[in-house]
């Protein structure tokens, strides 16, 4: 399980629910998502057939977003969204659910924009709470809460590695240990993070990995990060999960890169 095909920025020309088997015969078995519904609690049948379509496919979901909200729209994330605190702890419970129904043990919970008509500092009060729910509620079934720097979202306000470190740090002083960086490297060096410097001194602790290559956000060997080099390192420091494919591409273009 080295590489895991995010599904939600992949394969985009199917239907959502035709993607995880699209993942199969495109030879790999894991797959991972953003939030699949446009309700941060969606109906039963909605549900069901998500996990239909994983099961169906044979295919194992490595990962899975709480709710971000309008992502078209503009938005990144519910953690820090005051007003709808309420909405993301009720999405805590169904992220968990399907987390064990099919085994997925990693969940990316988006910070969120900074809003108008709010401080800073009550925005980050009301992440840290979310996010401390987050690792508790997913904690029953061995989870572990991801936290990611983002690229392209001006008022999204974690921008580098320590970034988010930072706030990860409070949340360990709450209690809750099980919540990691999610290690984005094309977000990452987008916003002019040291990538190498990060991988040297956190890849054992790393949630995940994902990668896209820049310029464009295409597939690696489409522009000029050293990705290989970044995940090798990477291992060699003891990073042990799958590396999660999350880049712009069409389907018949997308893998060639890839030596199997």
């Amino acid at each position: 399980m080295s590489y895991t095909v995010n599904c939600s920025i992949l394969f985009t020309e199917l239907p959502l629910l035709e993607r995880p088997a699209a993942a199969v015969a495109a030879g790999f078995d894991s797959v991972e998502f953003w939030w699949p519904f446009a309700e941060s609690v969606p109906g039963d049948a909605d549900v069901t057939a998500f996990e239909r379509a994983i099961n169906d496919a044979g295919v194992q979901l490595t990962g899975l977003n709480f709710n971000a909200g309008d992502m078209p729209g503009g938005d990144r994330g519910l953690v820090s969204w005051k007003g709808r605190d309420a909405e993301f702890r009720d999405n805590i419970a169904v992220v968990a659910g399907i987390g064990e129904r099919l085994g997925c043990k990693a969940f990316n919970a988006l910070y969120g924009n900074r809003l108008d008509g709010h401080t800073p500092e009550a925005q980050d009060e009301v992440a840290l709470a979310n996010l401390v729910a987050a690792a508790e509620g997913v904690a029953a079934i061995g989870g572990t809460v991801l936290l990611e720097p983002v690229s392209g979202a001006d008022r999204y306000p974690l921008k580098t590695a320590q970034d988010a470190l930072d706030v990860i740090g409070k949340v360990h002083a709450e209690g809750p240990q099980n919540i990691k960086l999610l290690a984005d490297f094309y977000h990452l060096a987008v916003n002019g993070d040291d990538v190498a410097a990060v991988i040297e001194n956190h890849a054992k602790d790393f949630g995940h990995i994902q990668i896209a290559d820049n310029p464009g956000r295409g597939a690696p060997g489409t522009g000029e990060l050293p990705l290989g080099e970044w995940i090798s390192r990477s291992r060699q420091l003891g990073y042990q999960g799958p590396i999660g494919l999350e880049y712009k591409a069409p389907a018949e273009q997308a893998f060639g890169w890839l030596i199997r």
